[in-house]
């Protein structure tokens, strides 16, 4: 029997990782096989009946948050969010017992804007309500994200910007909330970069009006398609404007993993943020290390390949 190739971090780059607040990129597929995979899965996506959101009252002009957690439904994604290339990094930080408990899709079309300059602790910023909560008295917070090119992801195409060792001090209060002006979404310049953060303006929620991020920090974080990078959601990270020097898109794919100890969506039955609102009745988060200990989050149960989460199940209160 061959034995089982851990992805683990190795102590440097842990090191880096708790130093810098990222670690990447590292290569999951190469970029035939995710050009294949990524083509067949972007029609196969078209089909909603099973997604776990409807469209009702989800879409608003700049997105369409319908399309969080496709990994519930579709085989490809659930397989992704599931690989120990990922996992065991991941674990490699938050320890042996981790939940997947979001996905979304960052598109980035010829002329689009950048992102803002954000950090993200309990991912309230939208809404004002938080969606994942820490143990109380906990000095972590925000989550492990793991971004990964599905196409390429160059500075010409939009790729993220990340200042290094800023995941530690929070500089945006979420508890405030931003105004939603969708049609300012593409006509603001901040520093020079027309940058917005799909309808709102992340500058909104600055603890300090007059703070402004220092960009001579910035690293670009350029990955050829089918490479992926693991970072704290509380490190400043923005991306740059799509230039239009290409007609394709850039599509990244980015999960979100957390321990189990953390309770996600506590006290609310639905997301609401970006001008549109979905129900959780459906939602689950996924197990994808370890074991669930605590019992105060909904988990879906992996099933077959061809339905890949279908059977949900609450423990504790």
């Amino acid at each position: 029997m061959t034995a089982q190739t851990s992805f683990a971090l190795t102590d440097a780059e842990l090191a880096a990782f708790h130093r810098n607040g990222y670690a990447g990129p590292f290569t999951l597929y190469e970029p035939d096989e995710i050009k294949k995979a990524w083509g067949r899965t972007r029609l196969e996506l078209f089909d909603r009946s099973a997604a776990v959101y409807q469209d009702e009252a989800a879409k608003s002009g700049v997105t369409n948050i319908a399309n969080y957690d496709r990994h519930l439904d579709h085989a490809f994604l659930a397989d992704h969010i599931t690989r120990p290339e990922i996992v065991d990094r991941v674990s490699s930080v938050l320890g042996p017992d981790v939940l997947c408990w979001r996905t979304e899709f960052f598109p980035k079309y010829p002329g689009d804007e950048g992102t803002d300059w954000h950090q993200a602790d309990t991912f309230a910023n939208a809404s004002g309500t938080p969606q994942i909560q820490w143990p109380g008295g906990s000095d972590f917070g925000g989550t492990i994200t793991v971004w990964c090119a599905f196409t390429e992801a160059t500075v010409d195409m939009g790729c993220l910007q990340f200042i290094p060792g800023t995941h530690g001090t929070m500089n945006y209060d979420e508890t405030k909330r931003m105004t939603y002006q969708p049609e300012r979404n593409t006509s603001v310049e901040k520093t020079g970069v027309p940058r917005g953060f799909f309808g709102y303006d992340y500058r909104e929620l600055q603890i300090d009006p007059a703070w402004k991020p220092d960009e001579s920090q910035a690293v670009s974080m350029e990955m050829r398609a089918g490479q992926f990078i693991v970072f704290w959601s509380t490190l400043m990270h923005a991306s740059h404007p799509h230039a239009g020097r290409s007609k394709d898109m850039r599509m990244g794919f980015a999960a979100r993993y957390v321990p189990t100890s953390v309770v996600v969506y506590p006290d609310t039955t639905e997301i609401e943020e970006y001008g549109g609102r979905v129900s959780l009745e459906r939602y689950g988060s996924v197990l994808v290390s370890g074991a669930d200990t605590y019992g105060h989050n909904r988990l879906v149960d992996r099933t077959t390949r061809d339905h890949p989460f279908r059977s949900a199940s609450r423990g504790g209160a």
